[in-house]
């Protein structure tokens, strides 16, 4: 299925006319929707091809173990990536431990920690932006969240040099407008323009306090058509963690959608929170980025009080003794997991800076920041674009390194006391 999935992507451009709309194939289809579209089959076409679908079904019921179903029935439900079984992620061999040092988490350390990351970041957006036009998840997006939260901390953030950041997220959301409005992403699957990066470009916008426009308007339209066949919103990327959960895909459109939406957009917009929600009750979480981002949009979609709190304690519970929390089980504690975990535990899992656990996290992030004022994380996604430098320390492993700074600087300054 996977092999089958890539052979759509690869092929989907050689079409004379792109699709309107990018949808991942729902597993075990003969012909995806996008495949029906660009053929331009007939009704009569259409109506025999989905009686031979339902043989098709009936036949692999008929051959298929009940555990087999049961695992084809969550890949519907999920999409045909699932979480867990993702060959860029290191599934046996552990990662080597990490040193930790002692370092208490005291508001003057917690301070100088943001504050020694902060440049860090700033060299990173603007090395990006002299390279390319286009927004980036881990470059803006974890920034711009660290530059928000940070700046109600009274924390130094210049405010001509943040001002140029918004003029450049503008720039690339006029620049897509014609896309969105035709129904299309800013980039092709599955590189992760169909949603991944509209929906934490909605997260940037909101952190920033960006004003409600025409621009934000239409991106909101088109969120609430894409995969308006699912309850939730499926990332084709499969690039983890930031760009491999359908969790964190649904819960930031839910978010971005509850920011920007406009009272005409309230009635599609409050049913296809309402799906997702659904969804998010339903469905399992199985490594810490689904476990994160459910938290998230649970509360984000205005979940029942219990399912938001289950979803809490299943967070908490899989901290670690160093502190941290691990990307997947196979995995040692890292920066990029224990941030985001904070993240949504303070966030939205109501957690205060004197919890034990949020504590024990802080002290992790505090003595894993390296001298430069970064953290680093080891990159195991395949890369999707030509390298380049862009300011950041860490080499090939920058991008995910500069998303783990981003969230740690944001919950070290969430840490903080709000400026009075």
């Amino acid at each position: 299925m996977r092999t089958l999935f890539a052979m759509f992507v690869i092929a989907a451009p050689a079409f004379a006319q792109p699709p309107e709309r990018f949808e991942p194939p729902r597993p075990g289809t003969l012909l995806p929707g996008f495949l029906r579209d660009q053929l331009k089959l007939t009704p009569e076409q259409k109506k025999k091809l989905d009686e031979l679908q339902k043989d098709a079904d009936k036949g692999s019921d008929a051959i298929l173990t009940k555990e087999q179903k049961k695992t084809l029935e969550d890949l519907r439900v999920r999409g045909p990536f699932p979480n867990g079984f993702n060959p860029q992620l290191p599934q046996t061999e552990p990662a080597p431990p990490r040193k930790i040092k002692k370092v208490e988490a005291t508001e003057t350390n917690i301070r100088k920690a943001v504050e020694k990351a902060l440049p860090t970041l700033w060299t990173a957006l603007e090395g990006y932006n002299d390279v390319h036009t286009c927004f980036a998840c881990h470059h803006h997006g974890t920034a711009l969240v660290a530059f928000g939260i940070a700046r109600t901390r009274g924390y130094d953030i210049p405010e001509k040099k943040l001002q140029a950041q918004i003029d450049f997220l503008a720039a690339d959301l006029e620049r897509n407008q014609k896309n969105y409005e035709k129904g299309r992403g800013p980039g092709p699957a599955p590189a992760g323009g169909e949603t991944d990066n509209t929906c934490y470009q909605l997260l940037a916008f909101d952190a920033i306090g960006y004003k409600p426009s025409k621009s934000t308007e239409t991106l909101i339209s088109y969120t609430l058509g894409n995969q308006k066949s699912r309850d939730n919103w499926f990332t084709p990327a499969d690039r983890a963690p930031t760009e491999g959960s359908s969790f964190t895909t649904t819960a930031l459109n839910i978010r971005g959608i509850q920011a920007y939406r406009t009272k005409d957009q309230k009635a599609v917009a409050d049913k296809r929170i309402d799906a997702a929600k659904g969804w998010l009750v339903k469905t399992a979480a199985k490594d810490n980025e689904d476990r994160v981002f459910r938290l998230i949009g649970l509360v984000a979609a205005k979940a029942e009080s219990g399912d938001i709190e289950q979803a809490t304690e299943d967070l908490v519970k899989t901290q670690r003794e160093d502190g941290g929390w691990r990307q997947t089980d196979s995995m040692a504690s890292d920066p990029y997991a224990t941030a985001t975990a904070l993240y949504a535990l303070q966030t939205a899992g109501g957690l205060k800076v004197d919890d034990a656990a949020i504590r024990k996290g802080v002290a992790f992030l505090l003595g894993t920041q390296e001298d430069d004022g970064t953290w680093f994380v080891k990159t195991h996604s395949k890369p999707v674009q030509r390298y380049f430098e862009s300011g950041f320390p860490h080499g090939k492993d920058q991008f995910i390194s500069c998303a783990a700074t981003g969230w740690a600087t944001a919950v070290l300054a969430l840490a903080t006391p709000s400026k009075k």
